[in-house]
């Protein structure tokens, strides 16, 4: 009977998984589109209420912040609140892109733009403020970055878990294999590879704390679950959070509420943090890192707690051994 029940486990778990992998990955790159994409408008107050008006065409596309100028717009692409901005001029219009912050993004932009002043005769020319990396153009090596630092995360808290570390030193050997994978993947993709561009050390710190965020949740949800926990938390962060992560191109052009989960997640806020740290010195850098550090802390604190309630499960079943005192026999 139990071979059995196996059995039936193994063949109606299969089709379930491929079915989750498939929506997972396959639902939103089908879907792909702008969705309320930060875009900035600056020029003149009449021509930039036109070029609104043009771009509000496409319902739900963009989302448009108004600025006084270009140098208001270019720091604004700068700081990451926009993704590109138009600029009105007497020359023609002009497009700020960040193909940094997605190159996927800087070219849907482009065409948008340049199809909509080609309607009216206007020739359009593009500036790439913040341009990616000389080596990745098209980010694609940016984007496979996501998936290892998932799998490491995942590999390192499987470990912990089944090696049987408990508590601190469980905490202690997530902490250092974070780091050193931290550094190893800053020496591939910075040093050698030449995807990134920012400081070394820091992103070095990014690249670990993502690990950290992910091998914490799930050696944490391991001493909390016990074995089954390892996968929840691999399942959870790789078949979930790196589809949904948008590093690949944007979480604006993923449907919702895929976009908004993926930076609730330690892969999509990696590469936000990421990209922040690498190409725009720091900007918006906050968020991704405090949810990055919530996954961390709550993913070593599960593993602390775990530890301690599982001690105190052994030390209640530990029954003493009692001890019979002998009474003096009487002498005859």
């Amino acid at each position: 009977m139990g071979h059995r029940r196996r059995m039936i486990a193994v063949v109606v778990l299969v089709p379930v998984l491929v079915a989750l992998a498939l929506w997972a990955f396959a639902w939103p790159a089908a879907r792909t589109a702008p969705r309320d994409l930060p875009l900035g408008v600056a020029g003149p107050a009449a021509a930039v209420t036109q070029v609104e008006q043009e771009l509000s065409a496409r319902e739900g596309a963009f989302e448009i912040h108004r600025y006084a100028d270009e140098a208001a717009a270019r720091d604004a692409v700068e700081d990451r609140t926009v993704y590109g901005a138009v600029v009105v001029t007497a020359q023609g219009p002009k497009l700020l892109t960040a193909s940094a912050a997605s190159p996927l993004v800087a070219q849907l932009l482009t065409q948008a733009v340049t199809t909509q002043a080609e309607q009216s005769g206007a020739r359009v020319t593009t500036v790439d403020v913040v341009p990616a990396a000389a080596n990745d153009p098209r980010g694609a090596a940016f984007g496979a970055s996501v998936l290892p630092l998932a799998l490491a995360g995942v590999a390192a808290g499987a470990v912990v878990t089944l090696l049987g570390l408990r508590g601190v030193r469980a905490a202690g050997a997530l902490l250092g294999s974070a780091a050193l994978v931290g550094v190893v993947a800053a020496a591939i993709t910075h040093s050698w590879l030449g995807v990134l561009t920012g400081d070394w050390w820091t992103e070095a710190a990014a690249l670990g704390l993502t690990t950290l965020a992910v091998s914490g949740a799930v050696a944490g949800l391991a001493a909390l679950l016990g074995t089954p926990g390892i996968g929840l938390g691999g399942l959870t962060v790789v078949l979930i959070g790196n589809p949904f992560s948008g590093a690949s191109g944007a979480p604006q052009l993923l449907p919702e509420p895929a976009g908004t989960i993926g930076q609730w997640l330690p892969p999509g806020a990696g590469a936000s943090l990421l990209r922040s740290v690498s190409f725009f010195d720091g900007a918006a850098a906050l968020g991704p890192a405090l949810t990055l550090t919530w996954w961390a802390a709550l993913g070593l604190g599960a593993v602390l707690l775990g530890s301690a309630l599982r001690r105190r499960t052994e030390d209640g079943n530990s029954e003493p051994v009692a001890t019979a005192e002998r009474e003096p026999a009487l002498a005859n």
